[in-house]
């Protein structure tokens, strides 16, 4: 029975020092390529047992976060996450996460946007709403341009990753559950209120005035969440 306790105390022990050890890989505190310390200098750090350390090890070699050479030591082999499966994502991310992924992400582009929009940007801007006013009764028009305004805005904050990431943004919402979503939710009426953020957004860009603007996008973001979530309520 003293046996078991032991081996059970020591499995413990060996998890809890995987997991930290792991963070600190992670973390980059050990770099890929670095050289852990020893198993010596390992125990003592962690008041355990060098069985107890091994068994770390061990587990963080099966983990592929580590490699063990004989005679040399453990060395981080480690460089980052994993890539991510895009296009899995994409699939995977519903209408109503997309909103709640937009509401931050266009809020830091639109106090960008305020500072960094041209006048061009903002003439572009202007015609594509007047375009948006007029489509009212057309779905996929107002769709088309919606994403369009969006992505001027990501562009005019001045920060070409926000671009680029924005026009990820705008892939997903090409998608069918998307679609799905905005047939239920994208009736005249809603469209003009839409609109009314959309043309009060771009005059807090006219006035360069931060607050306005965000208060603008904040109003379109949480009617947009509050449609959706109708529609999810409705199914």
């Amino acid at each position: 029975m003293t046996t078991v306790a032991t081996d059970n105390r020591s499995s413990r022990g060996a998890r809890s020092i995987t997991a930290k050890i792991r963070r600190a890989i992670e973390s980059g505190q050990y770099a890929d390529g670095d050289q852990l310390p020893p198993e010596r200098e390992l125990s003592e750090t962690y008041s355990s047992s060098r069985s107890t350390i091994r068994k770390a090890l061990d587990q963080l070699e099966v983990a592929g976060l580590v490699t063990r050479q004989v005679g040399s030591g453990t060395f981080v082999s480690y460089s980052g996450p994993a890539e991510i499966d895009v296009e899995n994502v994409i699939d995977q991310i519903s209408p109503l996460q997309l909103i709640d992924a937009r509401i931050g992400f266009e809020r830091q582009m639109t106090r960008l946007a305020v500072v960094h929009a041209t006048g061009r940007d903002l003439e572009l801007m202007a015609t594509i709403l007047s375009r948006m006013e007029a489509a009212e009764n057309d779905k996929d028009e107002f769709t088309r341009l919606d994403s369009e305004f969006h992505l001027l805005l990501a562009k005019s904050s001045g920060n070409p990753l926000i671009f680029q990431l924005y026009n990820q943004i705008n892939e997903v919402r090409t998608h069918q559950q998307w679609q799905a979503a905005r047939e239920l939710v994208l009736k005249p009426e809603k469209i003009r209120q839409y609109n009314v953020h959309h043309r009060a957004i771009l005059d807090g860009l006219h006035r360069r005035d931060v607050n306005s603007a965000i208060d603008a996008l904040n109003g379109h973001m949480e009617l947009a969440h509050q449609d959706l979530i109708g529609t999810t309520l409705d199914e």
